[in-house]
């Protein structure tokens, strides 16, 4: 349920999100750090930055204590990108295996 537009949140709880924010940089620092290479590099950057995005629209930008409409009119267009852009990659893949096999078979 929504919460009252006066009501405060302890500092605590920023308190915490702060550290949690320190940590994940922290993560995302050891990454380049440690020199990871590859998938493995270019995946945990992303969990690490998408973590560290969530917390700060969640709770500093007070998205969790929206109500549910507006958190689906905020995070379903962009979700609904991120699958098309999905789908597009694939069918490029596709279109690139497919060209590969005619061009390749003798004329």
């Amino acid at each position: 349920m929504s919460q009252s537009v006066n009501q405060q949140h302890p500092i605590s709880l920023y308190l915490k999100i702060w550290g949690w924010l320190f940590v994940l940089s922290a993560f995302s620092y050891m990454v380049d750090y440690l020199q990871l290479q590859g998938g493995l590099r270019w995946g945990l950057i992303l969990l690490f930055m998408t973590l560290k995005a969530a917390l700060i629209l969640s709770i500093f930008m007070h998205v969790a204590w929206e109500r549910l409409a507006l958190k689906l009119v905020l995070f379903m267009p962009p979700l609904a990108i991120l699958v098309l852009i999905a789908l597009m990659a694939l069918e490029a893949h596709y279109t690139f295996l497919s060209r590969l096999l005619f061009f390749s078979q003798p004329g």
